[in-house]
């Protein structure tokens, strides 16, 4: 059976990657895959109470982190329908794409540990597509946003799902991460922004036309600033509101949702239907890109038949009998998150891995905290960040290979080599 899943995976993931040559659309083989597979592991397991209960879990993640996706690009679209995103776009003046990329690298890197990477994906390919006019220089950007939300995600306990596993777990704590992890993770983001910046040397930035706003709709600055200020205040309080209730993510991002319909109901309930359809919260749901969410439930579910029949577990001790070092197991295993999602990956290395033999904060879990969290960027496919910038800017998967993956890649490399040796000069 486990051959049968890991061949039917693997010819799903070659589709995924081959969509516009063969011009079957990502979203239709990561949904196909999900059902195969599921529905091979029902017949040949046999143990339908079993199956019954592992999808069962499988769909409460997986639906968390739709629903997490879903709340988080709808608040963004209603920012961007009343322009508010000019509040920021409207105070940078570089006009060097450089100077630009290191500004928006950092801005990301910074959010990212402060939100989440993909939520902080989700609003930074939003501002690109108000400062920038050429669709190429978007599409790098987005590459560039990846490496430095998830650089940003792997330093703080909630700005990666890994890294909140881990944390959550006991595994590592909150200062410790931080110490441990912010170096590399700088380095991860640095080094490809060095190395752009020597390629864009000379280029200047063209600006967005201002005339292409959806539906020329035009709002005055206390709405922008009202409707901008609620959507990232919304954003930046799941962590808050996850911190005190300890619910998940999710309904911190449903309650702010509500939060911002009623004030967007309550902002233009003098105005007649037809001056404020555009900029309701009805109105951004209909841009929401339901394909991308399809494909994300997809390829969740399709991961999440490797874990439960324990493909990945055996992976895992595979790797530990015949590799046995630590450092170059957890890279293996970073560079592996990048085919496969990182949380099945990360969870199996927590069941193989007890805290009785490898305490809190040990080289271990802040290693696989990085790894796992930084790994994601070097295939498109290999993030939350990356599969929601790959549906907001329509990246092709040759294309993120060609221009981005080289230089995750190097980043990767980079951050861990900082990380084993600011270890080694720490616990010499």
């Amino acid at each position: 059976m486990n051959i049968l899943l890991i061949v039917i995976f693997l010819l799903a993931y070659a589709a995924i990657a081959l969509e516009h040559p063969i011009k079957i659309n990502k979203t239709a083989s990561a949904l196909l895959a999900a059902g195969m597979l599921w529905t091979i592991y029902a017949v040949l397991t046999g143990d339908h109470h079993l199956v019954g209960e592992n999808l069962s879990e499988s769909l409460s993640a997986t639906s968390q982190v739709i629903f997490f996706l879903l709340g988080a690009m709808t608040i963004v679209e209603v920012v961007d329908a009343h322009n508010g995103f000019e509040v920021i776009t409207s105070h940078i003046r570089t006009t060097r794409l450089s100077a630009l990329l290191w500004l928006i690298g950092f801005v990301t890197f910074f959010l990212s540990a402060t939100l989440d990477n993909l939520t902080t994906t989700i609003v930074m390919i939003s501002l690109m597509r108000k400062l920038l006019d050429r669709q190429e220089d978007r599409l790098f950007f987005a590459g560039i946003i990846v490496i430095a939300a998830n650089a940003g995600g792997a330093w703080s306990p909630i700005g990666d799902v890994t890294t909140t596993m881990l944390w959550i777990g006991g595994q590592i704590s909150t200062l410790a991460i931080m110490k441990g992890v912010l170096l590399p993770s700088l380095a991860n983001l640095i080094v490809p922004l060095a190395i752009t910046t020597y390629v864009l040397r000379g280029r200047d930035v063209i600006p967005a036309q201002l005339h292409e706003r959806r539906h020329g709709v035009e709002t005055t600055a206390m709405e922008r600033n009202l409707m901008f200020c609620c959507g990232i205040g919304c954003l930046v309080a799941v962590p808050v509101f996850k911190g005190v209730t300890h619910l998940p993510p999710f309904m911190g991002i449903m309650f702010g949702l509500g939060l911002l319909w009623l004030i967007g109901e309550l902002l233009h309930r003098k105005k007649d239907d037809e001056e404020k359809q555009h900029l309701t919260l009805v109105h951004a749901l209909t841009h929401i890109d339901m394909s991308s969410i399809l494909f994300f439930f997809g390829i969740l579910l399709a991961v999440a038949t490797l874990e439960h029949a324990l493909i990945l577990e055996a992976l895992a001790g595979w790797l530990d009998q015949t590799v046995g070092r630590q450092d170059v197991i957890v890279s293996i295993i970073g560079l592996v998150s990048s085919i496969v999602d990182n949380v099945p990956l990360v969870a199996a290395s927590i069941g193989m891995y007890d805290l009785a033999h490898f305490p809190t904060d040990s080289f271990l879990w802040e290693f696989m905290a990085y790894c796992a969290g930084t790994g994601g960027s070097i295939l498109i496919i290999g993030s939350a960040a990356g599969v929601a910038a790959m549906g907001m800017e329509k990246i092709h998967f040759f294309w993120y290979v060609k221009k981005i993956s080289g230089l995750a890649l190097i980043g990767y490399f980079a951050g861990a080599l900082v990380y084993i040796l600011q270890f080694h000069l720490l616990h010499g």
